[in-house]
């Protein structure tokens, strides 16, 4: 892959514990957290915002973890966005691209006159140096490396990407939030990142870890033109700071939410909506629909789990929807089925989904038995921080118990939990989950490259190589089956099923809108 520049510029390539959240919540968090109406006599508007843990990063490039996304949205931008409907529409680029007829070679304009956080113009050099970066390090970028031919800059804001073959997740994988092409200024590259210089509403002012990441509004961002949609459109800082604040515990969430200590309080377990509900508008439940889908991800590269016959036991032992049950309860927030995506939408397929949901322990046992498992244990890697996470993994050990099987439960952190699936040797298994789009290269990650499982095989690849290269959009979905049909055979991850979360909001805080990543630009607090 070449990269060339036009212009002659060189480019460089804890935990809290659960406490009741009182007048004391200042001292629990180490942050000053006020009520809105508090807030509102200061005349310093800002909000705070209880999220599920400490991000392990702030480099959006570094994880694809949702956390990370959420939090440094409001810093980065990338070229391309989604509206409420989830159609890809420009952010940094000023339209959606030109595109050759052979669907090789695209051509990016840039907008002129966005302002970095250095107080700097973007231009084209930055975009290419941080396209670089994310193609280096991230797995979403990794995996697009592979499909491009040059990346080229053109003039001060335009860039060529130019493919081997075509590749029909392009401006979805550009447009992500996690694992993010994060757009920053060139000089602030470094691994790790140490300046994080961007182009959003909001900029970087202090981390205190487990205590709070501190954004402040950036008084000279130019947000664009077209109305708000979605993550697209024109974005407002109406707020003066975002502290983002690490609360593990769901249910200190729920409380502070209900004292007035929370403007917004992230992924709540679904039996605190009853409470929400009767608070007297002390805090306003959030439901957001089709949120996601949880899913258990396999280490194929080594240890127990290595074996494709013993995946499939695995498989077949558990059942899906007594995990949903338990890790939603209420019917209103999940739907078992093993479709990957929803009837109706253009990627629906039934392909491989009988071995979905089976709970057969006696099957599973026999299957095992002939994949040669010998008693090693299953090490397990879940998180008390996403509740449902922990719920759904003490019913599956039981499943996988009673089809003969040890299991080891590593109970951890969310952001250790993040580190150690990087590495192989720790873990067998592990439990996340992932917002629900409508293009299937945008997760789950192992679909790509470079993702932790190591999910490698010539079948994927063969299967992977057609379903991205047929950019005809009727005959691409019919591709998608083959796909998940494969998902099924080799394992590599399980679709658990779909849900809705739950998340409260002050009454206060005003323009909110239900989003996979939340995000605070546009949103406004009652005077």
């Amino acid at each position: 892959m070449k990269f060339q520049s036009t212009t002659g510029v060189r480019i460089m390539r804890p935990v809290l514990r659960r406490t009741l959240l009182g007048a004391s919540a200042a001292t629990v968090l180490g942050v000053s957290v006020l009520s809105g109406s508090a807030l509102a006599q200061t005349g310093h508007a800002a909000l705070n915002l209880a999220m599920v843990g400490e991000p392990q990063t702030l480099d959006p490039m570094a994880t694809t973890a949702d956390l990370v996304g959420t939090i440094m949205q409001h810093v980065y931008e990338p070229l391309y966005t989604f509206d409420a409907k989830w159609a890809v529409v420009p952010l940094l680029a000023e339209s959606l691209p030109q595109v050759s007829k052979d669907g090789l070679r695209y051509t990016i304009a840039i907008r002129k006159g966005v302002a970095l956080h250095n107080g700097r113009e973007l231009v084209a050099e930055d975009v290419v140096a941080s396209l670089l970066r994310w193609m280096d390090m991230a797995p979403r970028g990794k995996a697009l490396a592979k499909e491009v031919a040059e990346l080229k800059v053109r003039g001060t804001h335009a860039l060529e990407i130019v493919l081997k073959n075509a590749y029909a997740p392009l401006l979805p994988q550009l447009a992500l939030p996690t694992g993010m092409a994060a757009i920053m200024a060139r000089e602030s590259i470094a691994t790790p990142l140490k300046d994080f210089v961007g182009t959003g509403p909001y900029r970087f002012k202090e981390r205190r870890p487990d205590q709070y990441v501190l954004l402040t509004r950036f008084d000279r961002y130019t947000p664009r033109k077209e109305p708000a949609s979605g993550y697209g459109g024109a974005r407002q800082a109406l707020v003066e700071e975002l502290r983002f604040i690490p609360v593990p515990n769901a249910n200190t969430r729920v409380e502070g939410a209900l004292a007035g200590q929370f403007h917004f309080a992230d992924l709540l377990p679904v039996e605190a909506l009853p409470r929400l509900e009767a608070s007297g508008g002390k805090a306003v439940p959030v439901m957001t629909p089709s949120f996601g889908f949880p899913y258990l991800v396999f280490n194929t590269k080594e240890g127990v789990m290595g074996s494709v016959a013993l995946r499939r036991a695995v498989q077949t032992a558990l059942g899906a929807g007594e995990m949903l049950a338990a890790g939603f309860g209420d019917t209103r927030f999940f739907v078992a089925e093993g479709n990957h995506f929803p009837k109706g939408t253009p990627f629906y397929s039934e392909a491989g989904t009988g071995e979905y949901n089976q709970r057969n322990p006696a099957k599973a046992r026999a299957a095992a038995a002939q994949a040669g498992y010998k008693g090693d244990p299953i090490r397990v890697l879940t998180s008390r921080q996403y509740d449902f996470h922990y719920n759904m993994a003490l019913v599956m050990a039981e499943q996988l118990k009673r089809a003969g099987f040890k299991v080891e439960l590593n109970v951890v952190d969310w952001a250790t939990l993040v580190q150690r699936r990087n590495d192989a040797k720790l873990w067998d298994l592990y439990i996340t989950h992932s917002a629900l789009f409508p293009e299937p290269m945008l997760s789950p990650p192992q679909l790509g490259e470079g993702a932790p499982g190591g999910w490698g095989t010539p079948a994927k690849q063969a299967a992977l190589t057609a379903f991205n290269q047929e950019i005809q959009p009727t005959r691409r979905a019919a591709l998608w089956g083959p796909v998940q049909k494969l998902v099924y055979d080799e394992v590599p991850y399980i679709h658990v099923g779909k849900f809705n979360s739950l998340a409260a909001r002050s009454p206060a805080l005003e323009g909110y809108q239900p989003a996979a990543w939340p995000f605070f630009w546009n949103v406004k607090l009652k005077p």
